[in-house]
């Protein structure tokens, strides 16, 4: 675990330092002056490290890790439910931690993962449900309801809304999902000098159809591809054809990059099977030639 925190520790520190940054500028708060300051250190060269209330924002790839499914929250209707009934019918999901009142980085997150999903041809609802959890014990129903109209409206597949799942929850729910996905951020004082907004990085997360931990995508624009391939290999094969599951064959999710990559020796593998049966064919095509050939020539005789 501690190779795989410092393998994603550049890549999540940078995206939790430009949250942390937006925070600082829109409300003009002493975390500005630390982040200015930051910068200005390592054009001079004079500093290469983060401003410390950063150190302990990121997230860790916890993978295969089991969500805690009786953990309990709200959903955008006000109904009470455990985080294991959105697995209950076997499908894989699509999850989004994020607070509702985030002023910059969780708006883009969400609306790079619903523009990413606008070109995945598997339907929220039908093969997949996504799950967006806040961070902050008090954020409301109003609010998720408010987020699910918004994502789902931008989505423009009414048909699909009953797949969009926007959660509150009360802090030992919040802390048993963080903890489990690896996910660390951290309370910043807020425009009125209270501790109300979260310094976080900006990442989401494929969960199998058992409720396990499967892939990690860093940024706020998300691949259609990955997200296509994630889905496909974290249903266990129930989401997608065969042609699709041959071409996941060939390609390998790269923890460290959080992308898919192809692996050169299967699509060898592959050519060389596919090489070998049109061999076959052909020469089985070739015989019945010939033995048809022949008994012609017997008749003719």
């Amino acid at each position: 675990m501690k190779q795989s925190r410092t393998q994603t520790g550049n890549a999540t520190r940078k995206a939790a330092a430009l949250c942390a940054l937006a925070i600082a500028c829109t409300f003009g708060s002493v975390l500005a002056h630390a982040q200015v300051s930051s910068v200005a250190d390592k054009q001079e060269g004079t500093s290469n490290t983060l401003p410390t209330i950063l150190n302990h924002v990121g997230v860790d790839q916890n993978l295969n890790r089991q969500l805690p499914l009786n953990a309990t929250f709200t959903d955008d209707t006000g109904k009470q439910v455990k985080l294991g009934d959105y697995f209950a019918d076997g499908k894989p999901a699509v999850l989004a931690i994020v607070y509702y009142t985030c002023p910059m980085l969780c708006s883009e997150e969400l609306e790079g993962l619903t523009s990413s999903l606008e070109m995945v041809r598997y339907q929220p609802g039908k093969d997949f449900n996504v799950i967006a959890i806040s961070i902050d014990p008090t954020d409301t129903t109003a609010m998720a309801a408010q987020k699910k109209r918004s994502y789902t409206k931008r989505f423009g597949r009414p048909e699909t809304n009953y797949g969009w799942h926007f959660l509150t929850g009360p802090q030992q729910s919040i802390d048993a999902l963080t903890e489990a996905v690896g996910y660390h951020a951290v309370k910043v004082p807020g425009p009125d000098g209270k501790l109300t907004q979260f310094a976080h990085t900006s990442s989401i997360q494929v969960i199998t159809d058992q409720g396990r931990l499967a892939q990690y995508f860093y940024g706020v624009e998300y691949s259609p591809k990955d997200i296509l391939f994630a889905l496909s290999q974290a249903s266990n094969g129930k989401v997608g054809s065969p042609v699709e599951q041959l071409v996941l064959y060939c390609y390998h999710y790269d923890p460290h990059t959080g992308h898919y990559s192809i692996i050169v020796a299967r699509v060898v593998q592959l050519a060389c099977l596919l090489t070998v049966f049109m061999l076959g064919g052909f020469m089985f095509v070739m015989f019945r030639k010939d033995v048809q050939e022949a008994k012609e020539a017997k008749r003719d005789v």
